[in-house]
């Protein structure tokens, strides 16, 4: 992953970085996911192993399994890299894949976002964007 990032750099591709759960993909995901990848070149989805969903929403989440989770996330057309990490926030991958935007939904607060200090230590560009309204995981599973 380290020579693709670096073949991308030299290249002039801006790199766009998010992160998430992605359990039960559904439409705010998407429509997330695209506003995300048009920021840049290539998008970077860094996501949470199950380990650390298991930590995060309790020990019945996820509902898929990280492989399958990442296969989903994958096959999406705005999707370039999925990449997993097991840390309570990414910001060892954030460091890791240094990139020129990082983005996290308009839910949450500048100050909230991992990682948006030290992408901002080097010129790099923190996005927040605004969700699909009446869009999420936690609504499809009430209403299940």
């Amino acid at each position: 992953m380290a020579g693709e990032l670096r073949n991308l750099r030299n290249q002039k591709k801006k790199i766009v970085f998010t992160n998430g759960v992605f359990d039960i993909l559904h439409r705010g995901h998407v429509d997330y996911l695209r506003k995300a990848k048009s920021l840049g070149d290539i998008l970077v989805v860094g996501m949470n192993t199950d380990s650390s969903v298991k930590k995060i929403k309790g020990p019945h989440r996820p509902i898929q399994n990280q492989n399958d989770r990442a296969v989903i996330l994958a096959s999406l057309k705005s999707v370039d890299f999925v990449i997993f990490f097991d840390e309570s926030t990414p910001d060892n991958l954030i460091h890791f894949v240094k990139p020129d935007v990082l983005v996290k939904g308009a839910d949450y607060k500048l100050e909230q976002i991992a990682g948006a200090d030290f992408v901002k230590s080097y010129g790099g560009k923190v996005k927040r964007i605004k969700l699909t309204s009446g869009r999420s995981t936690s609504k499809i599973l009430a209403k299940l």
